[in-house]
Formats: structure tokens, C-alpha cells, sequence
């Protein structure tokens, strides 16, 4: 019987990163479709030629102004953001089955996913 509940936790565990991902490519759908649909309207993105927004308090802002441009970067980012969120939720998950080597590799493939995008912010 214990072993039909940890086939059902782990089903549980499954369908709630299931929905992450679904809810996450969602999200970041609808606001890359208003960003689209900003541009369409007001048919310019909010900032002078070759101008865009890429650091983090540039899109939050830019959300805030109803920018365009930074409400298609936020979507984007929201995009990349949701495997990212899968992994966390994997993590979690590999935890609370006991699983101590699974933890470890994929608390190690968040560690470079974090460096991989500080790099990448950081244009080295």
C-alpha cells in the first residue's frame, strides 16, 4: 500500500511541474502578445532606433511606462525563466522522494543554469 501512495505522490509531483510549465509558456505568452499588440497600436516600441532594453531594472520600468519593447523582453525572459523554474520544482521533488544523488546532480545543473546566465548578463 505505501508504495501505491509514493506512485501517487510521485504522479502528484509530476503533474504539478506539468502545470509550471504550462502556466509558465502561458504567462509569458500573453505578455509577449501584449507587447506585440503594443507595437501594432501604437506602432513604435517605445524607445529611440537601436535602443533596447536589457538589464532587468530597464524592463521593469519599461513594464511600468507600457513600453512595448520591454513588455516583449519580459515575455522573453519570463520564456527562459520557466525550465529554469522546472528545475527548482525538480529539485523539490527529487527531495521529497529521497533521492540524495538526483538532488545533487540537478542542484548542480541549477548552479550552472545561474552561471550560465550571470555570464550572459554580464556580456563575458
Amino acid at each position: 500500500m505505501k508504495g501505491e501512495m509514493t506512485k501517487e505522490e510521485l504522479l502528484k509531483i509530476e503533474q504539478n511541474i506539468g502545470k509550471i510549465l504550462r502556466a509558465g509558456v502561458f504567462v509569458s505568452s500573453v505578455v509577449i502578445i501584449i507587447g506585440i499588440l503594443m507595437f501594432v497600436i501604437t506602432g513604435h516600441s517605445g524607445y529611440s532606433d537601436g535602443i533596447w532594453p536589457d538589464k532587468f531594472n530597464e524592463i521593469l520600468t519599461g513594464l511600468v511606462q507600457f513600453k512595448a519593447l520591454a513588455w516583449l523582453m519580459a515575455g522573453l525572459f519570463l520564456l527562459i525563466l520557466t525550465p529554469v523554474l522546472r528545475v527548482v520544482a525538480s529539485i523539490f521533488a527529487f527531495a521529497k522522494e529521497g533521492d540524495k544523488l538526483y538532488v545533487a546532480i540537478t542542484c548542480l545543473v541549477f548552479i550552472i543554469l545561474i552561471i550560465a546566465m550571470l555570464i550572459g548578463h554580464g556580456g563575458a
